[in-house]
């Protein structure tokens, strides 16, 4: 008789595989150029999409990951597709050829960058805050702040231009500051939507998450690094820094607590408790 193969016992080591193969292509990206780098990006993008889906699939179960890919990937393209054509919510602007194959003006690896990013920054607000209002909004900051680091580091290598980028945040020209708002608004649409059509599945955060916190904060550190060291864009540096430091610091600052001996009488927070693959309710 046949054995599976991959046995219950490395399930949760393959998103940490996942992560350690996505950092190693991300310290990549400073020494490469040209085509190589736009290929890499591309690369790097497909890497963290499989990353964060497959989480949502291994952790929550199908419907978490059809949802993900429904909300993040579906809305994603959609709202790109309607700001190339309109210039709403994000502003006018036109991808380049650089990023691969487009479909209504829209490459089909940016909606993949949406999903990438959607899940950790909805973990990091599970496990900071109660579920509602304040949940969706922290984690919607925490998606929408990435773009303070992606979108002058993508408009630097090319990869898209703007037709009128004013106004702009200071140190940051070539970005309209209508681009960040367009990112804030549809975050906030995706996180709203995300929890309704998950299901409770995706309320609480726990142990087996650890991978996509640990991605949530290395994209900050790395960023934050990258642009001030290595891209000549200190100005995004410190920018990205301020912004993804809303979501990035209380998440590192529980982790850290996490790790300190129990107080006597503490309580345990449902929300810590070990996961052990989707839960009975994944499809509920």
């Amino acid at each position: 008789m046949g054995r599976a193969v991959t046995r219950p016992g490395l399930r949760p080591l393959l998103p940490w595989v996942g992560l350690g193969v996505l950092v190693l292509a991300q310290i990549c990206y400073p020494l490469t150029v040209g085509a190589t780098r736009a290929g890499l990006t591309v690369a790097t993008v497909v890497l963290g999409y499989l990353l964060s889906v497959g989480h949502a699939l291994l952790t929550r179960g199908p419907r978490a990951a059809a949802t993900l890919v429904a909300v993040a990937t579906g809305g994603g393209f959609a709202i790109e597709a309607l700001g190339v054509a309109t210039g709403f919510p994000f502003g006018s602007y036109d991808y380049s050829g650089q990023l691969g194959p487009k479909l209504a003006g829209v490459p089909l690896v940016i909606p993949l960058a949406w999903t990438w990013m959607a899940w950790p920054a909805w973990l990091t607000a599970a496990r900071l805050v109660s579920p509602g209002v304040a949940r969706v909004a922290l984690a919607a900051v925490g998606l929408a702040a990435w773009d303070l680091f992606l979108d002058p580091q993508m408009v630097a290598e090319g990869y898209w231009v703007w037709r009128d980028a004013t106004p702009a945040l200071p140190g940051l020209p070539g970005v309209p500051v209508s681009n960040y708002l367009g990112w804030l608004l549809f975050a906030v649409l995706l996180m709203a939507a995300l929890r309704p059509l998950a299901g409770a599945v995706v309320d609480r955060a726990g142990p087996g998450d650890a991978p996509m916190f640990a991605l949530y904060l290395w994209t900050y550190a790395s960023s934050i690094l990258a642009h001030a060291v290595f891209l000549g864009l200190p100005a995004s540096a410190v920018w990205g820094a301020a912004g993804m430091a809303v979501a990035a610091v209380p998440l590192a600052l529980a982790l850290g607590r996490d790790r300190r001996p129990g107080q006597p009488g503490q309580r345990p927070r449902q929300d810590r408790q070990p996961q052990q693959g989707p839960p009975a309710d994944a499809t509920a």
